[in-house]
């Protein structure tokens, strides 16, 4: 593994995926390990152009297969080769789209994802909500919305990811929770994907516009959705929690932040996580329109929810989970939620960044489930 203070090289980064690939863990779990061991030792280099062009081109392959097989009616063969070709095209831009090579596998991602959702039960429709945003910024929120057919009026999860994983990747909760009769509402984290807004300090605005249109929707129990946000989207979720607790049936923060996770001293600290494969601070930056280190360290800190003012306040329900040695998101900031304002639920898994074992998704939506106003209707 890379030492502390230095990124892998490129013999390490094939170490890392190896071992990631064969557990099936992010980001290297949406490809079989014997399709995705051939790319890895295949790489030429860590750069955009050429991560881009190993992962890329085993997307291409595999939606041209994924074609073909649609056009013979092969709907099962199609949706699992577009779904492979997601995998691929989302390694080509993994943790971010830096690169125009790699903005081209973004877009192939999307464009696979919706294609293989299609053939889901039930189907994945994107969805485009106006935004009223700030000069600047985008005019609409864009969502893959799931609907149990067989439930009259469910309630519905708004779910989002962080930093590298986006909507797109968020197909495993999404599945568990529509096996518990809820729909599900798959947004990417503010500052990444289609996302109008960059990562500053009051991007909640975005999530407002979601959690107005599940209120509005005659044929979803809306009124108080339950919310999930994976990784630095659950600092998101927490603010929220807090800022709207009449609005929300309950809210997870898988792997996220609140304070201590933006000081300076853990910044430099957490450059180079074993966890992470590389480009972290280069994806934070993207994701907060930094163009320099300082200014990634100031859009940092004026994150804090503590310096906001915020704990103390009440909240609605909230599950603050991860996993007991992360390097990424300091375990001291579930500790400073529970110091503060209304009692919070926690649980902490063993292993490093979300405490990933078989385990651990389930019961986050278990619980979410549970909590959310109208389950079970």
């Amino acid at each position: 593994m890379a030492e502390v203070g230095r990124p892998r090289t490129l013999d390490e980064a094939r170490t890392w995926m190896h071992e990631r690939s064969r557990a099936q863990v992010h980001p290297m779990g949406l490809v079989s390990y014997d399709a995705a061991a051939v790319v890895i030792d295949s790489l030429r280099g860590l750069d955009g152009a050429n991560w881009a062009a190993g992962w890329g081109a085993a997307g291409r392959q595999a939606r041209a297969e994924a074609d073909a097989a649609a056009a013979q009616g092969e709907d099962e063969v199609a949706r699992s080769s577009y779904l492979r070709a997601h995998g691929f095209f989302f390694m080509g831009r993994f943790p971010c789209p830096n690169h125009p090579d790699k903005m081209a596998c973004h877009i192939a991602e999307r464009e696979t994802y919706l294609l293989a959702g299609q053939y889901f039960n039930p189907p994945v429709q994107r969805v485009a909500i106006p935004f009223v945003g700030k000069p600047g910024e985008g005019t609409e929120v864009v969502m893959l919305y799931r609907r149990p057919l067989a439930v009259e009026r469910p309630p519905v999860i708004i779910m989002w990811g962080g930093v590298d994983a986006w909507k797109e990747q968020m197909t495993a909760a999404a599945e568990m929770a529509l096996r518990h009769g809820v729909a599900v509402v798959a947004v990417d984290n503010v500052g990444t994907g289609e996302s109008p807004v960059r990562g500053v300090v009051d991007a909640e605005r975005q999530f407002v516009t979601l959690l107005d249109w599940c209120a509005e929707q005659p044929d979803l129990d809306g009124s108080s959705p339950g919310l999930l946000g994976r990784s630095f989207g659950g600092y998101w979720a927490t603010k929220l929690a807090h800022l709207f607790p009449d609005r929300i049936g309950a809210a997870v923060s898988w792997g996220g932040g609140a304070h201590f996770m933006f000081q300076r001293d853990w910044i430099e600290a957490s450059r180079y996580p074993d966890s992470y494969l590389m480009e972290l601070v280069e994806t934070r930056m993207m994701m907060l329109g930094a163009t320099t280190f300082e200014d990634y360290l100031s859009g940092f800190a004026a994150l804090s929810l503590r310096d906001q003012g915020l704990l103390d306040r009440p909240c609605a329900p909230l599950l603050l989970v991860n996993g007991k040695e992360d390097r990424q998101c300091p375990v001291a900031d579930i500790h400073l939620l529970t110091e503060h304002g209304s009692p919070k639920s926690v649980r902490v898994f063993p292993g490093g960044h979300m405490g990933l074992t078989p385990q651990t998704l389930p019961t986050i939506i278990t619980w979410l489930v549970e909590r959310t106003r109208g389950s079970g209707r």
